[in-house]
């Protein structure tokens, strides 16, 4: 970074101190990820110098021969490797392209179901806090008190009741199997249109790791980073009976000009997705996650759902006596970043929560293996212990170890070592 180093030191010596703690700190938020060196290589090329306005051979652009095939890679990627029919890679983020599906799809003050927000869900599935809760009419289903998993006998029951125009299934806190065709069959009976927000979950999927959505829900929106280790962008995937709606709401609909840059980066990523190293990588995102699991709960800690099927987990800190956002920065201080977050019928406030959520795809990326599990766990147990007794050299002494153990499994796309 040697010209960024010349013209804003400040900036430069920000990103230097961020590569660091990425390198020695063990990252086990859910939705954060090491992107590989091609990734990142892609997103700092000329291609953040054009503006293409419009899709592939109908732009109002000219000089946009080589951005057409770069989108169309990405694009022709993006559906051979989820098996969908369309696919448009221009969204900005995973909220933008939710607002793209309720453009293509609902007039404002329709109702659309999703996911309450404190039961795992996300704000673009129609939470009244969100643009989509205020602009729709949102009616919400949750998890069951008693196992902490989606009833699909009772989302029928909302759905019959509601007459949703759009269903959202998946979240953002959501560590069980989705039902794609539960869910289907659901919408169907409505004449909803399903909507699988994959977002976390969309690498799992590449890599063969959770079910897919294809062959039952109508439109798929994800997030490109997380567990597809891309950079920060979105797609939408549907079948073709949608893709025009889709293609529209997304542009000109709701914004501009594609960023060229990430549509390459999204490209790369795809890529290394479709391979069998890919495939290694899912199931032990998942295998690492449902071992930390099992390690955690060994220790007496509460597991939302009792644990997981795939690479996040949900912790109920209330028996522990430790607040999440006690925990979160005590774990911080100790070389594990985590995000406080709500439980299902938690009794806390969202910015004070009852919790934690965690997560498996930055570390796994890194090569630890499930051996290494055990470990987490009881750094996790022993800082969360000393955050209720305000025991810092503890926290001292576990930061020292992540740090060893982070030496031993360098980060991928990091030049620190």
């Amino acid at each position: 970074m040697s010209h960024l180093a010349h013209v804003d030191p400040e900036i430069a010596a920000l990103v230097v101190a961020e590569e660091q703690l990425q390198a020695d700190t063990l990252r086990l938020i859910p939705s954060e990820n090491y992107v590989s060196h091609a990734v990142l290589e892609a997103t700092g090329t000329v291609l953040q110098n054009k503006y293409s306005e419009g899709y592939p051979g109908k732009r109002y652009y000219e000089g946009q021969r080589h951005i057409d095939q770069v989108e169309t890679l990405a694009i022709e990627r993006a559906k051979a490797l989820f098996a969908m029919d369309h696919a448009n890679v221009q969204p900005y983020s995973g909220s933008p392209a939710n607002l793209a599906v309720y453009l293509a799809f609902l007039k404002p003050g329709d109702t659309v179901m999703g996911m309450a927000l404190p039961m795992g869900g996300h704000l673009t599935h129609g939470w009244g806090v969100s643009a989509t809760g205020t602009w729709f009419r949102g009616v919400q289903y949750g998890v069951e008190r008693g196992t902490g998993r989606v009833d699909l006998d009772k989302v029928r029951e909302l759905a019959l009741a509601e007459r949703p125009k759009l269903i959202f299934c998946g979240g953002t806190a959501v560590p069980r199997t989705i039902d794609f065709a539960g869910f289907a069959e659901i919408a169907r009976e409505v004449g909803a249109v399903l909507v699988a927000d994959v977002a976390h979950i969309a690498g799992l999927i590449a890599g063969g790791a959770h079910p897919s959505p294809a062959g039952h829900a109508d439109v798929v929106s994800t997030t490109t980073h997380k567990t597809l280790r891309g950079p920060r962008g979105a797609m939408l995937l549907s079948t073709e009976e949608h893709a025009k709606a889709i293609d529209r709401a997304v542009f000109p609909g709701l914004q501009g000009g594609p960023h060229n840059h990430t549509t390459a980066a999204i490209a790369v990523a795809l890529k290394e997705a479709s391979g069998e190293d890919f495939r290694v990588y899912a199931r032990q995102v998942v295998a690492n996650a449902q071992q930390l699991g099992e390690q955690l709960a060994a220790r007496g800690f509460d597991l939302v759902s009792g644990g997981t099927d795939n690479h996040l987990l949900l912790i109920d800190l209330t028996g522990k006596d430790v607040p999440g956002k006690v925990a979160a920065k005590a774990l911080d201080r100790a070389g594990i970043v985590v995000n406080y977050n709500t439980v299902p019928y938690d009794t806390r406030k969202p910015f004070d929560p009852s919790g934690i959520r965690i997560g498996t795809p930055a570390l796994t990326s890194r090569g630890i293996p499930t051996s290494e599990m055990a470990a987490v766990a009881e750094w996790i147990d022993l800082v969360v212990g000393a955050a209720r007794s305000g025991d810092e050299a503890t926290i001292a002494k576990v930061r020292a170890d992540v740090k060893a153990l982070m030496d031993a499994y360098p980060a991928p796309g990091l030049s620190v070592r």
